[in-house]
Parts: structure tokens; C-alpha cells; sequence
């Protein structure tokens, strides 16, 4: 009996850290503010969210120069903004992605991702890479009131695509899935190819997928 795979998106479907870094460098180079962060050193950073990039970046600043009150208020919608107009400059899915939905599909399982990217900006990435209509669901960062780890938004990608949650696992690439899998009761893999490498097992996942082409398998196995 097949069952629904959910996945996160930025590190775990895509690398989505280049274009992220470059929206929140456009905003300090608005400001005269020169810093830049990595697209690889601080690729873990984006992943976060645009936010802790912001801060990351002004915490580099030189401490003769500050930052007016609500800095960070004006430039999180500039970093959307730029970020959405440039969405899938260096972005790319990673090895193996587009093979792997196409066997767990054929294998008969249901596709979903659960997301704490905004929904516009989700479903204009997903598409620019050609792989939306793989999914029979995308729920983000504001399809509910709440977001991950909060199991509710994982809840709403499995039925929402038709699926039921006890016969469902979540692949993600951070400590935040990790949470949302065991608040919804539900096994996790982790990839070990994103920013943290290896490292990610210090979360004790389910499993570490080394390589897209793992998880067949290992749905077969939690799902079948």
C-alpha cells in the first residue's frame, strides 16, 4: 500500500542558497553597507530565512556605522521582492530529484512539500524548475496561521494531497523538520548533501539519505 512522501523545499529539493545570499547582499548595497555574504559559507544562514540573513549581515557591519530603528522591517520585503525577481538565477534541484519523484510516483506514492518559504515565491520556484505539477500539494509559510515545526502545516500537505498522515514520512534538511516530524508523529529523513553535510546526524534522524536515489527504497520500506 503506497503512501505520501513530503518534502521540504530549499535543501532538500533545490539549492536555493545562492539566490537567497544575492537578494539579501541587493539589500545592503541599497543601504551603502559594505558587506556580502557567501553564497557557501553562509549557505546554512540561508536557509534559515531571510530574516536571520538580514541580521547576519548587519551584525558584520563596522561598528561606526548604524543601522536607522525598523532597518530590518524595511528591508525583509525588499529582500522578498528582489529574491522573487530573480528566483532561479543559480538555483538548481539537486542530483537525482526529478528520477526520484518520477520512481516514488511510479511506485505509486503521493508527492507533497511543506514549506516555510512563502506560497507565491514557492509555487514561482517550483514551477521555474519544472517540477510543480509533481506535487499534489505545496502548503507554506502562510497557507495556515501557523508554520513548521508546528505539525499542522505538515498535517494539511499529506491530506491535502489525498493522503493519510500515518502512512506518510517528511524529507527535510534542518533541525526544524526534524521537530515538525516528531510533533506530527511521523518518520524524517534528513539529506546529508545540504550545508550541514554529515553533521545533520547529530539529529538523530530515521534515516540520512546521502543521494536522492536512496529514497525509493527507503519508502518501500516505511510505506509499503
Amino acid at each position: 500500500m503506497a503512501g505520501t512522501v513530503v518534502f521540504d523545499l530549499d535543501g532538500t529539493l533545490a539549492d536555493t542558497s545562492a539566490d537567497l545570499i544575492a537578494a539579501a547582499n541587493a539589500c545592503f548595497a541599497a543601504r551603502g553597507i559594505e558587506v556580502a555574504l557567501d553564497p557557501v559559507a553562509d549557505a546554512l544562514t540561508a536557509f534559515h530565512g531571510g530574516r536571520a540573513m538580514l541580521r547576519a549581515g548587519y551584525g558584520r557591519m563596522g561598528a561606526d556605522l548604524l543601522l536607522p530603528p525598523g532597518a530590518e522591517d524595511e528591508d525583509y520585503p525588499r529582500l522578498l521582492e528582489h529574491y522573487g525577481d530573480n528566483i532561479a538565477v543559480h538555483t538548481k534541484l539537486y542530483p537525482g530529484v526529478e528520477e526520484t519523484l518520477d520512481r516514488l510516483a511510479a511506485d505509486g506514492h503521493i508527492l507533497s512539500v511543506c514549506t516555510n518559504k512563502p506560497g507565491a515565491l514557492a509555487e514561482t520556484l517550483l514551477d521555474a524548475l519544472g517540477v510543480r505539477g509533481r506535487f499534489a500539494s505545496l502548503v507554506a509559510a502562510d497557507t495556515l496561521p501557523v508554520r513548521k515545526p508546528d505539525p499542522r502545516p505538515y498535517r494539511a500537505a499529506v491530506e491535502r494531497a489525498g493522503g493519510t498522515v500515518g502512512a506518510s514520512f517528511l524529507v527535510g534538511d534542518t533541525e526544524t523538520d526534524r521537530k515538525t516530524a516528531a510533533a506530527a508523529g511521523v518518520r524524517v529523513a534528513l539529506v546529508s548533501f545540504g550545508p550541514e553535510g554529515e553533521a545533520i546526524s547529530r539529529l538523530a534522524p530515521d534515516a540520512l539519505i546521502g543521494h536522492f536515489d536512496e529514497l525509493p527504497d527507503l519508502a518501500r520500506r516505511w510505506l509499503d
